[in-house]
């Protein structure tokens, strides 16, 4: 078994959005899409290994999110089956009304964020639960319920590895930061707490954020991503009780992340590929909307 980190180069920032082509002894499985606005840099990284669309068979996504299974109903056209969690799986066959709220947050942003954004037909849409386990390319990947960043999340073991979608965290290589990707609507944080522990527990030798790659001190970057979901989430909160508007705390919030991201050393670049992959107001609006939810 190969696997190969193809980046996306999403907005043109290198480092942000991974796919994995995954090489089995009986063919090749996909895990995450992308959005299809890098769909031909995936194609043409593809084509470099040797590999063309009609040769992928299997797609897992670990999520719906645009960012990582945008271009999934591509895919499913080219006659691949689209593995997904059971939550999601009605909306990447009829993506609708995930269009239409992404379009009221990104406006004519939406292209050249996400690209074209297909249906997946519904006979190449197979709904995971679970404790499943996916028979692709000879291997056998088993989906973990991880929610807490999205409801319908799953983390894939293949192995003693794991590809872990958003339910890590983000990691850009090149530094130690763990950063929180917490958009609206779903972020959780106690729920996201017991999925940390959850992976805590396992035996993985590494695991592959899909921001970004593959990650051999995942043990180092879970202990300093855990804390960090409440810190987050205690900061917001503060602000909240305070009284304090969206617009100030959305400032605020940043500042404190990009605090954070230059006492940890990181250069100008690395902390632009770090706001491209998890833009930081989008993250202080799901934990607004968190404590909200909360207050009822």
């Amino acid at each position: 078994m190969n696997i190969h980190t193809i980046d996306l180069d999403f907005q043109q920032v290198a480092q942000t959005i991974a796919a994995y082509l995954v090489m089995g002894p009986e063919g090749l499985a996909l895990v995450e899409t992308g959005p299809g606005s890098t769909l031909p840099t995936l194609l043409d990284q593809l084509a470099q290994l040797g590999v063309r669309p009609g040769d992928i068979k299997h797609v897992l996504v670990t999520h719906i999110h645009f960012d990582h299974a945008g271009a999934a109903g591509w895919w499913a056209s080219q006659g691949a089956r689209i593995y997904v969690h059971y939550f999601g799986a009605r909306h990447l066959i009829a993506p609708e009304k995930l269009i239409a709220s992404a379009t009221r947050i990104y406006g004519d942003q939406m292209g050249p964020l996400w690209g074209e954004i297909l249906p997946a037909p519904a006979d190449r849409v197979t709904a995971v639960y679970d404790g499943d386990v996916i028979e692709a390319a000879g291997l056998r990947f088993t989906a973990m319920e991880t929610p807490g960043h999205a409801r319908h999340h799953h983390v894939y073991r293949l192995g003693d590895i794991a590809f872990t979608g958003d339910a890590a965290g983000i990691n850009i290589p090149g530094n130690s930061l763990a950063d929180l990707p917490a958009p609206p609507p779903e972020f959780e944080l106690e729920v996201w707490e017991n999925t940390v522990d959850l992976l805590l527990a396992q035996e993985f030798e590494t695991i592959y954020p899909t921001h970004y790659g593959r990650l051999d001190n995942w043990r180092d970057h879970l202990a300093q991503f855990r804390p960090l979901l409440r810190n987050a989430a205690n900061f917001v909160k503060a602000k909240l009780d305070a009284g304090i508007e969206r617009e100030q705390l959305l400032a605020d919030y940043t500042k404190w992340n990009l605090q954070r991201a230059k006492s940890a050393g990181l250069t100008d670049q690395q902390i632009h590929q770090y706001i491209t992959a998890n833009p930081l107001d989008m993250s202080a609006d799901g934990i607004i909307r968190y404590w909200r939810k909360k207050a009822g």
